[in-house]
């Protein structure tokens, strides 16, 4: 069962002036389609063959470092384009999420002030995300590289209703070092929408 590159659910400038269209087409079309393309080789033949790439990355301790790589490569990306919208288009924090959220962190702009800090924080590359716990309540973290809070080797682990790539290939023709910018650009293109059915469908 391959895995495939589904078409980014915009243009490529739809996110102008947050995401420079540039960029948004070499990280779509170049990095997260080797990440599908080096995926299929990894799991081709194998017993992974016939899984999701949930269940990939549930027992990812046990795959080699190609399928972890990939693997989360494949999810990771996956979920960054559809959380994200042309601004003004994604709705508001709002209802359960919010309520939620405000529980979680006391308010709004603590909440983001805490996801700028873990995502500014992650040294070298990684995501930082915004999850739901076991207990239905929802935190933040931070991982490495491609890895996620669904992988069976995280420190923190639950569902990932929000992630944001802080890979230097993200943001660099546009913000080049400046990280925090990139970050702060980002809340103008979350679909709260897109974030609010995965918090629904998690719990």
């Amino acid at each position: 069962m391959a895995f495939t590159l589904a078409p980014l659910p915009y243009a490529n400038n739809a996110l102008e002036p947050f995401f420079d269209a540039q960029t948004m087409e070499i990280h779509h079309d170049r990095h997260h389609n080797a990440y599908v393309t080096n995926l299929n080789a990894a799991i081709a033949g194998t017993d992974l063959d016939n899984q999701t790439i949930e269940e990939i990355l549930a027992n990812v301790s046990k795959a080699s470092p190609a399928v972890r790589n990939n693997g989360g490569g494949h999810y990771n990306h996956d979920l960054f384009w559809n959380i994200l919208a042309p601004a003004g288009k994604g709705g508001e924090l709002s209802g359960d999420l919010k309520a939620a959220i405000e529980a979680a962190f006391g308010s709004v702009d603590e909440f983001k002030a805490q996801f700028k800090a873990a995502a500014t924080s992650r040294f070298g590359s990684g995501w930082a995300w915004l999850i739901v716990k076991a207990d239905g309540s929802v935190g933040i973290t931070s991982t490495p590289n491609q890895d996620n809070p669904l992988m069976d080797i995280a420190e923190v682990k639950g569902t990932p209703i929000l992630g944001l790539d802080v890979w230097e290939h993200a943001y660099y023709l546009k913000y080049q070092n400046k990280r925090p910018d990139y970050i702060d650009a980002f809340w103008n293109v979350v679909s709260w929408d897109a974030v609010a059915k995965r918090f629904a469908a998690a719990k």
